[in-house]
């Protein structure tokens, strides 16, 4: 079949409900299994960005002594960052619907990685805020484009493309922690101009590749009918509960154990970096093992359990010690960020017309939301001391588990119990 035979198949499906079929140049799914070439480019900026991201709270107790920053002031740059990407990447992801912009992905790369690079030079608050919101407005640009364009290079398989996709951006939050902890022990907080070249040589490769994704934009995606407009809005705040949930505790954690362990547990700052990386790491390996199980027993039932297992293991990490606190620490870090990329396939199962628009929401409003829960934990760390936000964030998963059981079933989810009842 030619494309534009798929072009006149895709109008036929799309337009049977009176909505109008998407943009001519918004990624399609054309093919049974995914572009892994094209989808693995995608993901080396994935993780890039985000390793410029998960870099800023490794430097967060060196600016703190350089600039004398309170908790609360650590915790203020976090929300100024987060909320400005949350704001803004809705807004992205609407146009991206409207028309694909594969140049937006290595600009996107470039910012992130100018933010960063300047953040250790930096002497005074007001400008550190500034690049903090900098970086983030690179990230904010990447995402719904990225998530958009591994959904339409997904073939049939959304959440194992979403979840390799979601690899790159987990193993980005996990390196950069360690790999910036590295650099400033050896040059100083000076040191982070140099975290600028992997953003230049990701944006050269993007850039390489933007020919092969223009083709793969070329042709319309057939999109099932949509749901309507209320449920559609029940399903999508149902959801929103959920990733603010989520957000808080994976925020909080990253954000305030650093501290913990050295401002409580009296341990080396050198530490910090091996800390975040098990978390993290791990958590990236856990959504690889989520993306084909999920496309097993479907999304919304990979949510419930791994809520359902983190409260236990955030628990048991806040009374071990050494190698078993390690070890548990990664098995956390694994069932909590399994979640991430299923709440992305659910939102563009419950907005199929609006991947871009989706993506955007939910990742913005998980950055935005997870800002407030930061600088809301940050107050309280200075009033109530460090334990008592972690223990705080260890059993707010109990209120995601609540959440998700109202969480609509979808056709992925419908799709793997006919696959599961045919087996």
């Amino acid at each position: 079949m030619n494309d534009r035979q798929l072009f006149l198949r895709s109008e036929a499906a799309g337009c049977t409900d009176g909505a109008a079929p998407a943009a001519p140049e918004s990624y399609p799914s054309i093919v049974a299994r995914p572009n892994t070439r094209l989808i693995g480019v995608l993901a080396l900026g994935h993780l890039i960005v985000d390793a410029n991201q998960g870099a800023l709270p490794a430097l967060l107790p060196l600016l703190k002594v350089a600039l004398g920053l309170s908790y609360t002031a650590a915790g203020a740059l976090i929300l100024a960052g987060n909320l400005a990407s949350s704001m803004i990447q809705p807004v992205f992801g609407y146009f991206t619907d409207r028309r694909a912009r594969r140049w937006i992905l290595p600009i996107g790369v470039l910012l992130s990685g100018f933010g960063l690079a300047l953040t250790g030079v930096a002497r005074s608050f007001p400008m550190l805020m500034g690049l903090f919101v900098l970086l983030s407005l690179g990230n904010a640009a990447y995402h719904p484009e990225g998530f958009q364009a591994t959904a339409g290079l997904s073939g049939d398989r959304k959440a194992t493309a979403l979840s390799w996709f979601s690899l790159g951006g987990n193993l980005g939050f996990a390196l950069g922690p360690p790999v910036v902890a590295a650099i400033t022990t050896e040059f100083g907080l000076y040191g982070t101009i140099g975290m600028f070249l992997p953003a230049i040589l990701a944006a050269l490769v993007l850039t390489a590749v933007l020919p092969g994704l223009n083709i793969a934009a070329a042709v319309v995606p057939v999109h099932p009918s949509a749901p309507s407009a209320p449920a559609t809005r029940r399903a999508m705040a149902v959801l929103m509960v959920v990733v603010m949930l989520r957000s808080w505790v994976q925020l909080g954690f990253v954000t305030y154990m650093p501290f913990y362990l050295v401002d409580y547990l009296k341990e080396a700052p050198s530490l910090v970096g091996m800390l975040l990386f098990v978390f993290l790491g791990a958590g990236a390996l856990g959504t690889v093992v989520a993306g084909p199980l999920a496309d097993r027993i479907g999304a919304r039932s990979l949510i419930l359990g791994a809520f359902m297992l983190s409260v236990p293991l955030a628990m048991l990490f806040l009374l071990t010690q050494g190698g078993t606190a390690l070890f548990v620490l990664g098995l956390f870090g694994a069932v909590l960020m399994s979640t991430f990329p299923m709440t992305v396939v659910l939102a563009q199962e419950y907005m199929p017309r609006n991947a871009g628009l989706a993506s955007g929401l939910v990742v913005g409003f998980a950055i935005g939301t997870g800002g407030l829960g930061v600088g809301a934990l940050g107050w309280m760390a200075d009033r109530f001391g460090l334990p008592t936000v972690l223990w705080t964030c260890a059993l707010l998963p109990v209120t995601g588990l609540v959440a998700a059981l109202f969480l609509p079933r979808s056709g992925l989810d419908d799709q793997s119990a006919v696959e599961q009842r045919g087996a």
